[in-house]
């Protein structure tokens, strides 16, 4: 699989807007802890995050036209 750069320059900036946006939501408005207290596990609400960051980051990838 070749690396496009137009591909991988949206997906950057995507994963830009969207981790951060996502760091203030969970470390400020719902509060990491309470999130690890509800759902009883500090692993599946870590692994949870990094996959609402990682799968988004690809399908902005995979479905972003080459010209």
């Amino acid at each position: 699989m070749k690396l496009k750069k137009r591909k991988i320059k949206y997906s950057a900036i995507f994963f830009l807007c969207w981790f951060p946006l996502l760091v203030f939501l969970i470390d400020g408005v719902l509060n990491f802890q309470t999130l690890v207290d509800y759902f009883g596990s500090y692993a599946f609400v870590e692994t949870a995050l990094l996959l609402m960051v990682i799968l988004p980051t690809i399908a902005v990838y995979k479905f972003t036209k080459e010209e």
